[in-house]
């Protein structure tokens, strides 16, 4: 199965971004599969978040080119089915 392109910025010690990933992992995403940018390790790659988003919470996720937010955002598109049909599941 062919999923879009997954981008998650996160930290390493952020308990939202491990739950975002596992979602995705229950979703049949393999997790190295995804880009993942640590803002914690990369200055620039935080203020760039932060312009794209307005926001300085991690994770931040985009689901091909749509930008889902952050781990409650993606739990909230799970609930409603709106997940499956980003992830072309």
């Amino acid at each position: 199965m062919a999923f879009p392109k997954i981008t998650i910025y996160s930290k390493q010690t952020c308990p939202f971004c491990d739950k975002a990933k596992n979602l995705l992992q229950t979703k049949g995403v393999d997790i190295s599969s995804v880009e993942e940018i640590r803002v914690d390790l990369n200055p620039d790659a935080l203020q760039e978040m932060m312009q794209k988003t307005n926001r300085r919470t991690v994770p931040q996720i985009w689901i091909g080119e749509r930008w889902v937010g952050g781990f409650d955002d993606l739990s909230a598109l799970d609930q409603s089915g709106e997940l499956n049909k980003l992830l072309n599941i």
